[in-house]
Parts: structure tokens; C-alpha cells; sequence
């Protein structure tokens, strides 16, 4: 076992921290207050969104205070408690949510309230799962949460950008330094040990009290170096900041400010287009109380709505369904023409998560086979309708699919992955080499709590996760019989079939189409190609 392992070490931690701060808190406590005398105090000045004209930062130093500055809150409870959930468990963020009443009494910026919430949400866990978190999840709801004016006006100009954080800098720095292209980031460093080769936190910040106030303090003084220890703007959500003592001239963004200052989507500084985690909302602590609250519930829905789906017919699942709080909404049905065809017809549809094929089926009220990469074996199983296994090899996947196709209809997914934004990944012209006769169809899930995809996580609970939101919702639309000239049959190649559809799909969902695909989405997200690979 880990803990019993890191446990004895933990406390040896402890008590060598607090001799050190024994004997070096009044030294520390009078150089402090010694440095905020000495130098000079800088200018203030409150940062509001009603003020059209803010000052600029162009071709200087700005020091910018990540939560309360860059970003329009300055909690910090809700980044722990997704690296509790995301790269712990569920029980790790439940027992997190029972420590923030003494968070909130010792104060959540507070160097004890830090500790408190970096023990429980770092006690045990590993750098890679810690590090995984840092950048497939916390960029996103980072990017959800900056603040429009600071970014632009202050931010965005500067020549040199020095970011604070008063968690851990390894929540925070991947982002700051990928997205936001800062120089330094300074934050509170974490203690390791190694347990039989793997190395775990221990929960523990490296310096204790005045101790890790003074690493910091190093930390932003050795970063300003190039610029005469002074940083020309810094932009801080209070005026009693760290780095008050190092700037020219001080900002303080108002609370109110950050209500209105949401930074729109299409100015972000890189498109936000993969992300990983199970959780929809920030997680604070009222909405994470709703969410434990629900949870019990949400599992019952979705084994009632899963079930309905297996048990009953498609012409009585439809309105038993929407009784047991699904939302479907479908459009442009295409009807059934008389007299048989020669072969099925080709479903060519969008992928966000693994139910599309169900809520196809249940659009056209008749079971449609479908074509799937990688499926675990319990969503094998619990299907209504029949999956099939691609290999990945493109002649034994075209004939396979060409056989699919002779005996009836056959719904693909070109993206071969699921993609959670409003962006289409890359289509392969698979698809299109084997069929003139195919269908776009538009397919898109709204969901509030959970997630109903992964890439590094359990994916057989994707489908369970996705009927657990209180009002999961899908919505369905055929687009119709694809033009005779913009198919093989009408003198296009394969990948100008392919491009069509896409641009099609695109424009009905309002999505932007990529070149990415599922190979670009699974290194980033998991660290690997996304292909499994058997094991002799």
C-alpha cells in the first residue's frame, strides 16, 4: 500500500518544518516588514470593466496575479477540487468538500487554508496523474474563467509576463506557459517521495509558514532580475499583495469587474478543441454539495434509462424515454422509400459520445447497424442494436463495410473519435469510396453534470455517465441524400466526398470544421495514438 508507506515520512516532514519555522519566524517576520517600508510604494489603482480606457503594458514587465487578476474569481477551491476528482477519485473530492468549512475559517488564500486543501488533494497522488490534470482539464475551465480587459489591455501587450499563483505552480504552469505564453510562473513547490521507484506527493509544500512565503518571494525577485528587480504594472485582487513591494504601478481588479469581462470563445489565445474529465461545471463548493447530493439519484436514472433502451421497442422507448427526463429533439426525418433497394443506406453522422448510433436508431424508429474503432466490452454487450469492430486495416474495414451494406442501412462515424467542442475533426474518405448513396445526419448531446466521454479514462462508463445528468439531451438532424455530383459517381475523389460532408455537417451544427484527428486527440489527451493494441 501506498500511505502506510508515505505516512511516517509525512510526519518527519512535519515536525522538521516546524523547528525551522520555530527558529526562523522572527527573523523572516522582520525582514518582511522591513521590505514593505523600505521600498517605495507603488501607485494604486482600481481596475473596473465600466472604464473604456485602461492603461497598456505594451513593451514592459506586468506581474499578473493568476486567480484574482488573470482570471475574473479568485477561488481557488474549485482548480483543487477538480485535480481531487479528475486525478484522484470521488471519494479524494468528497472528503475535500468536508474540509472547506476549516478552509473557509482559516481563509482560502491563507498560507494554512492552502495547506489544508494541497494536503487532501495531493496526499498520494502521482506527478503523472497531477500533470495529466494540468493539461487536459484545467485549461479549460482556466480559459472559461479569464478576464476579458486584464488580457487584452494588460496581459496581451506585455513584452515580459510573470504569473502568481497561491496553489501549487503545478496546477497552473502548463497552462500559463502553453496558452497564455508567460515567461516565469511562480507558485508553491511540492514535496515528493519515492515509494518502490514511483514517486508520489506527500501533500506537503516545500517550507512551512514565513518559510514558503520566502521561497516565493525568491522566486519573484529572481525573475525580475532582467528588469532591475521592478516589474512596470502588476494586476493583483487586492491591494496587500506579494508582489505589491515589486511593481511601479499596482491594479486592482474589481469583483464586480469579472461578471461581465468573460473573454468570448473566438478570442481565445489558441483554440480550446480537446479536453479531457468527467465534470461539466466548476466544481465550488455549493454546486459540488448539489452534485454528491444528486448523485445516488442520477445513478438510478441511468440504469432506468438504459434499460428502457435495451427492453422496451423502439416505438415505446421513445416516449418512455423522454418520461424519464431525456430530451430528443430530431428534425428532417428522411423516409423510407418503397421497393427495395440494391444496397443500404450510408448514415454518415457526427460523433459526440458512444450512444449516436442509439439515438439514430431511435430517430428512425428501426434498428441500424454501426462501425465502431473501439467499444468496451460492457457497452458491447448492453447495445440494442449491433455493433461491428473495426481493425484498422482499410481493405479488411472496406470490405467488411461493403458486406454491412449489402444486407441493409449502415451508420458511420468518420471523426473516429468523439470530439466534445464545437469542432469536426478530420473525416476519412473511407466512407466514401464505398457508398454514392449516403445521408449526413447532425448529431449533438448537451449534458450539465457529466461528461458521457473520455480518453483516459474508464470508457465503459461513458454511456452510464451521460444518462446520469439530470436532462440529458440529444438532438438529431438528417440533412438529406448527398448531391449525385458530389459523390465518387459524380467524377469527385474520395477525400473531396469526405470535405463535403463535413462542410455540410458544419454548417447545420454551426461548427468549425479541423484537419485534427482521433491520433492528434489521444496524444494530448492520454499520452498515446488511441489505438489498443492486444497483448500475447
Amino acid at each position: 500500500m501506498v500511505f502506510p508507506a508515505i505516512l511516517p515520512k509525512i510526519a518527519v516532514h512535519w515536525l522538521i518544518n516546524l523547528y525551522r519555522a520555530a527558529r526562523k519566524l522572527r527573523s523572516n517576520a522582520f525582514q518582511y516588514y522591513r521590505n514593505s517600508t523600505t521600498n517605495t510604494k507603488p501607485s494604486t489603482q482600481a481596475v473596473s470593466s465600466s472604464e473604456r480606457a485602461m492603461p497598456s503594458a505594451a513593451d514592459g514587465t506586468v506581474v499578473c496575479d493568476f486567480h484574482g487578476g488573470l482570471l475574473r474569481s479568485a477561488g481557488i477551491f474549485p482548480y483543487f477540487m477538480l485535480v481531487a476528482f479528475e486525478g484522484g477519485s470521488l471519494l479524494r473530492a468528497l472528503v475535500l468538500l468536508c474540509f472547506f468549512p476549516l478552509v473557509c475559517m482559516l481563509g482560502e488564500h491563507s498560507d494554512a487554508g492552502v495547506r489544508v486543501m494541497t494536503f487532501v488533494t495531493f496526499v498520494g497522488l502521482r506527478p503523472r496523474d497531477a500533470d495529466l490534470v494540468a493539461r487536459t482539464i484545467l485549461p479549460k475551465f482556466y480559459m472559461e474563467g479569464l478576464h476579458a480587459q486584464v488580457y487584452d489591455h494588460l496581459w496581451l501587450p506585455a513584452k515580459r509576463k510573470v504569473a502568481l499563483t497561491s496553489a501549487p505552480r503545478v496546477m497552473a504552469e502548463w497552462f500559463l506557459k502553453e496558452y497564455m505564453a508567460a515567461n516565469v510562473v511562480v507558485g508553491c513547490e511540492l514535496e515528493m517521495v519515492e515509494v518502490g521507484r514511483v514517486w508520489y506527493f506527500t501533500g506537503l509544500l516545500c517550507g512551512t509558514g514565513p518559510d514558503n512565503m520566502g521561497l516565493r518571494h525568491k522566486a519573484l525577485r529572481e525573475a525580475l532580475e532582467a528588469d532591475g528587480n521592478m516589474a512596470d504594472v502588476a494586476v493583483v485582487g487586492s491591494s496587500d499583495h506579494l508582489c505589491a513591494p515589486y511593481c511601479k504601478e499596482l491594479y486592482v481588479v474589481s469583483l464586480a469587474s469579472g461578471k461581465t469581462a468573460r473573454l468570448p470563445r473566438e478570442r481565445y489565445p489558441k483554440p480550446l478543441i480537446f479536453h479531457d474529465g468527467r465534470l461539466v461545471f466548476l466544481p465550488t463548493a455549493p454546486a459540488m454539495l448539489a452534485f454528491f447530493l444528486f448523485l445516488p439519484l442520477g445513478f438510478i436514472l441511468s440504469v432506468i434509462r438504459i434499460s428502457i433502451g435495451i427492453v422496451l421497442p423502439y416505438n415505446i422507448s421513445f416516449a418512455a424515454s423522454a418520461l424519464a427526463g431525456v430530451c430528443f429533439r430530431t428534425s428532417g426525418r428522411r423516409t423510407r422509400e418503397a421497393g427495395g433497394k440494391r444496397r443500404g443506406v450510408l448514415f454518415v453522422c457526427t460523433h459526440r459520445t458512444l450512444v449516436d448510433p442509439i439515438m439514430l436508431t431511435a430517430a428512425l424508429q428501426r434498428a441500424v447497424p454501426a462501425v465502431t474503432y473501439s467499444l468496451s466490452r460492457l457497452s458491447e454487450m448492453i447495445a440494442p442494436i449491433k455493433t461491428v469492430r473495426l481493425t484498422r486495416d482499410r481493405d479488411q474495414d472496406a470490405a467488411m463495410m461493403s458486406r454491412l451494406l449489402e444486407q441493409g442501412d449502415l451508420a458511420v462515424c468518420p471523426e473516429g473519435t468523439t470530439c466534445r467542442e464545437p469542432y469536426l475533426l478530420r473525416f476519412s474518405p473511407l466512407f466514401a469510396e464505398l457508398a454514392d448513396d449516403m445521408e449526413p445526419v447532425a448529431l449533438d448531446a448537451q449534458v450539465t453534470s457529466l461528461y458521457g466521454t473520455t480518453a483516459s479514462g474508464h470508457k465503459w462508463l461513458d454511456p452510464v455517465a451521460f444518462f446520469a445528468n439530470p436532462v440529458p439531451a440529444y438532438r438529431v438532424e438528417f440533412l438529406g441524400a448527398v448531391p449525385r455530383e458530389q459523390t465518387r459517381a459524380g467524377g469527385r475523389t474520395g477525400a473531396e466526398v469526405a470535405n463535403w460532408v463535413q462542410r455540410r455537417l458544419g454548417e447545420a451544427l454551426g461548427f468549425e470544421c479541423t484537419e485534427l484527428s482521433r491520433r492528434d486527440k489521444y496524444i494530448m489527451l492520454a499520452g498515446n495514438d488511441g489505438v489498443v493494441r492486444n497483448r500475447k
